[in-house]
């Protein structure tokens, strides 16, 4: 598998993960806003979207989700306890129509998303929201708001729990060392590394 391209978009500089599959088929994961870009980007790659994978449902993760479906009529799949907050913008922080989706699938613990070739496997981990999941693909975790590089997302938001996250991380910690990690915002790492410097998952009482 090719590494997943990574472009920074929005207000607040989310990931988007383009991960390329076989045939010019592709996934874009949480594909948070400035959807010209990552159109031109797709193009510039000759890359066709075949799915959009959400980690969760907040405004700066599904900020470019409808303009992407409107040009590659790819479906949406987000974690089945947050299609309230693509359904209710406000409970995202998202204002305007673009933010009011409906998710195609709605994904649960253990299912596996398959599409170019790729196979994504549904890790359920909420605590940031109450529907926040993980995608792991050959290896590779697409950690959203979960886990970031030194720390983990934060829980003040509606549907966010620390207790519940802590519970998420600690089944985290259970991957691999060498599981490569690709959070919501900010640089990647992997497993081995955030176990041994990430206070989050280090500290006892996680």
């Amino acid at each position: 598998m090719q590494e997943p391209i990574i472009l920074p978009v929005g207000p607040i500089a989310a990931n988007c993960y383009i991960v390329p599959g076989e045939g010019g088929g592709c996934a874009v994961v949480d594909p948070g806003g400035e959807a010209a870009r990552i159109r031109r980007l797709l193009e510039e790659q000759g890359l066709t979207p075949k799915i959009i994978l959400l980690t969760h449902g907040h405004f700066d993760h599904t900020g470019a989700v409808k303009e992407l479906q409107e040009w590659y009529s790819c479906p949406l799949a987000v974690g089945a306890e947050d299609e309230e907050l693509l359904e209710n913008p406000p409970l995202s922080l998202g204002q305007g129509d673009r933010f009011c989706m409906k998710a195609d699938r709605l994904l649960r613990e253990g299912d596996t998303v398959e599409c170019a070739g790729l196979s994504f496997t549904v890790l359920e981990t909420p605590g940031h929201t109450r529907g926040g999941v993980c995608y792991l693909c050959s290896g590779v975790l697409y950690s959203g708001d979960t886990l970031f590089r030194g720390d983990c997302g934060r829980t003040d938001l509606y549907g966010g729990d620390w207790d519940t996250l802590r519970r998420s991380l600690r089944r985290l910690a259970e991957l691999p060392d060498e599981t490569r990690v690709y959070p919501g915002h900010g640089p990647s790492s992997d497993m081995g590394t955030e176990k041994r410097t990430n206070p989050t998952l280090s500290d006892p009482a996680v």
